[in-house]
């Protein structure tokens, strides 16, 4: 079987996060500058066989897109450009960043690692993809 990918997509920084081939467990892979986006990926790409990517696509509590939907939504017309042959799916990310920094203290992680922005952005993305694979 082929990985999925999750991308917690930011103005800046992105987060990644990868499930094993069997896609039973979700674990982060790395957070890159939102400029570098692609072309990781396409190094990613060439090295690892993904079949879906998912995104996540930002919310208001009430279900309505917020300021950074559209930047979400144009990433996702650019994965299509890019990876024409892998799937692009959006999911609701909505609470990710907190339950990153909630697990972030909850692992034991001293303050200054928990100021990582980086790392929150990872571990968005790995809550991204096990919340996926828990309901898919």
């Amino acid at each position: 079987m082929a990985r999925i990918l999750a991308i917690d997509y930011g103005k800046k920084r992105t987060g990644l996060a990868v499930t094993d081939p069997l896609q039973m467990i979700a674990t982060g892979l790395t957070t890159v500058a939102t400029h570098d986006l692609i072309p990781y990926l396409k190094k990613y790409l060439a090295q690892e066989s993904v079949e879906l990517i998912l995104i996540g696509e930002p919310k208001n509590l009430d279900g309505e897109a917020t300021d950074a939907t559209a930047l979400v939504t144009e990433c996702v017309r650019i994965l299509q450009k890019n990876f024409p042959q892998i799937p692009v799916k959006k999911v609701d990310e909505r609470f990710t960043s907190k339950l990153a920094f909630r697990s972030m203290v909850d692992s034991g992680l001293k303050k200054k690692d928990r100021q990582n922005k980086g790392l929150v952005d990872e571990i968005s993305a790995t809550i991204i993809l096990q919340e996926y694979l828990q309901y898919k």
